[in-house]
């Protein structure tokens, strides 16, 4: 289903300016070249933490650059995309993640060089952790969570105009858990439906799924997937043939496998197990896929180094194949677009 073709650390870890480091995104800025970014510091939350990226290129990865800190409180969670000829660069500010602020930066030069610090209006996060999805129309849609005391859900947010102006859908919960999900993961179906994957409280103990019908603007009740999940975040691509490929933590943060559904996340099967090992930590993974149709995933190794794991997929020939591809990369069948006119 999937080989491994190439596994790596972005850095050596005697040459890291940080002690700690965890939350990876990856980006396909061109072809052939990957931009990755992550929070390094002393330790989550500390005032010394700075968001910092390294390119790929030439198959090599440059050594990691701070973009952006906050001494007086702290940031989190980066998360990039690409639009319009911007790289978007989205992450939060804030003393703790029940206080933080949305914010974002842009690079006309594909993460070279970096735009001054935005702030989102208020009550938007952004991207809370997982790489948005341009829609047929334009928009980019973003999977948001918020959490506060005793409660969590999540939250599509929409902006037309590449962080601009906002609007906001949800929320998303499972009903009868008033801490219920976090961190969508968007993507279209193969009905042109939109679905979210999302991480679940401990309780639940299950990745759970919503659906849209409508183009984002109402979303169904979360409904735990067969998929275990021990309150651990995860990511998901559309591949080019249509295959859905998951990278999550299926008991705990030792053990990091790789999934793949046939059916938009209906079934699952598990292909391979990137790591497992006891009293290792190996989580918050990020995964796309290249125009070169392989696979990057990268995750956080021990809160240490960023890893950094090239696979292969095997062929799959079926109806997706003969299907156009859409804005975001994801292909359908052609049928059931729905514009973002809610």
């Amino acid at each position: 289903m999937v080989t491994i073709v190439k596994q790596e650390f972005t850095f050596h870890q005697e040459s890291r300016p940080f002690n700690n480091c965890h939350v990876s995104t990856i980006l396909e800025v061109n072809k052939g070249e990957l931009l990755a970014a992550y929070w390094g510091g002393s330790k989550e939350g500390a005032s010394d933490v700075k968001i910092y990226t390294q390119r790929l290129i030439h198959g090599s990865w440059s050594s990691p650059i701070a973009v952006d800190g906050e001494p007086s409180a702290t940031v989190w969670s980066p998360v990039l995309c690409k639009s319009h000829n911007q790289v978007l660069l989205f992450y939060r500010v804030g003393p703790t993640f029940q206080t933080w602020t949305g914010c974002m930066k842009r690079s006309f030069d594909d993460g070279l060089t970096w735009k001054e610090r935005e702030l989102l209006p208020a009550g938007i996060i952004g991207p809370v952790k997982n790489k948005p999805l341009l829609l047929r129309n334009g928009d980019l849609l973003c999977g948001s969570s918020m959490q506060s005391w005793n409660a969590s859900a999540c939250w599509m947010e929409v902006t037309p105009d590449l962080g601009k102006t906002w609007t906001k859908y949800g929320p998303i919960t499972v009903p009868k858990h008033s801490t219920s999900v976090l961190q969508p993961v968007p993507y279209y179906t193969k009905r042109g439906h939109l679905r979210v994957l999302m991480k679940a409280h401990h309780e639940i103990g299950r990745i759970c799924m919503s659906e849209s019908r409508d183009g984002g603007c109402t979303w169904s009740n979360a409904v735990p997937t067969q998929l275990p999940n021990p309150d651990s975040a995860i990511d998901a691509v559309k591949l080019f043939d249509g295959r859905l490929v998951l990278v999550y933590n299926p008991t705990s943060r030792e053990v990091l496998k790789v999934g793949v559904s046939h059916d938009d996340g209906d079934s699952w099967t598990d292909v391979l197990t990137l790591e497992n090992t006891k009293g290792m930590e190996f989580s918050y993974p990020a995964i796309i896929q290249a125009s070169n149709r392989l696979i990057h995933i990268t995750y956080t190794y021990n809160r240490t180094q960023i890893k950094h794991v090239v696979l292969q997929p095997s062929r799959y020939q079926d109806a997706a194949n003969n299907c156009h591809t859409s804005p975001g990369g994801h292909r359908d069948n052609g049928h059931n677009h729905h514009n973002h006119h809610c």
